[in-house]
């Protein structure tokens, strides 16, 4: 109680919530001003703690573009990604065949990124496309450092990993 009374009281000033503008508000009309800003404010919640945050994920509709639909949900990469959430100290690097191109995928934690072309920023889209056909699984030692891979196994294939999945050998 003693050193909280000596202590001074730090006050926090919490951040603006909406820009400063640099420009001279003189020379400029009421309205475009506001017109300025206006998209700012909707796309911003402020939750209890007055803290501003955004939507993480988008929810998706049934008349999604042709595209997304092809997509489509992996479920071995969905079961991959579950499977590295509980193996916090190993990494996956999963070569798969995507329309006769070979792509390379890092799961870690139960995140994928694609490391032979651009992964999606939308995370509601699955890495690979539902048609991809996963060629071989190496197992290696977490966190990834490209410079320095440990590999605990290589080449497995989809079916040999997915039998120690289901009997929880790995």
């Amino acid at each position: 109680m003693l050193i909280r009374t000596l202590l001074p009281r730090v006050q926090y000033s919490r951040l603006p919530l909406q820009p400063q503008p640099t420009v001279n508000k003189s020379n400029m009309t009421n309205s475009a001003f506001s017109s300025n800003f206006s998209c700012f404010r909707k796309s911003v919640r402020i939750n209890s703690r007055g803290v501003c945050c955004s939507a993480r994920r988008r929810v998706r509709y049934g008349d999604d573009e042709v595209e997304d639909e092809e997509y489509g949900h992996n479920k071995e990469i969905a079961m991959l990604e579950s499977y590295s959430e509980s193996a916090w100290s190993k990494a996956l690097l999963v070569r798969a065949l995507v329309d006769g191109e070979e792509e390379e995928v890092l799961i870690f934690r139960g995140f994928s990124s694609c490391l032979s072309s651009r992964t999606a920023t939308e995370l509601s889209k699955s890495v690979l496309p539902q048609k991809a056909i996963i060629k071989s699984i190496d197992v290696i030692k977490g966190p990834f450092d490209p410079s320095n891979i440990e590999y605990l196994e290589r080449d497995l294939t989809w079916e040999t990993f997915k039998s120690r999945l289901r009997t929880n050998t790995l």
